[in-house]
């Protein structure tokens, strides 16, 4: 893909979401950090699940 391109398209899909979640600051806002807080969560959860299997291969191993 051409740099400029991809320059042009990186700015708009940073500054259109960026200028649309300002406009409804607070609703937007709390949407947001409530999924973050969720993908934090099940991140947490999936890293703790994997190394439960690394260490469960480590012993029986």
């Amino acid at each position: 893909m051409n740099k400029w391109l991809e320059l042009v398209l990186g700015l708009l899909l940073v500054t259109i979401p960026l200028g649309l979640a300002l406009s409804t600051w607070p609703t937007w806002w709390t949407s947001a950090l409530t999924v973050l807080i969720g993908g934090l969560f099940w991140g947490l959860v999936g890293l703790g699940v994997l190394f439960l299997l690394l260490g469960i291969a480590d012993v029986k191993g």
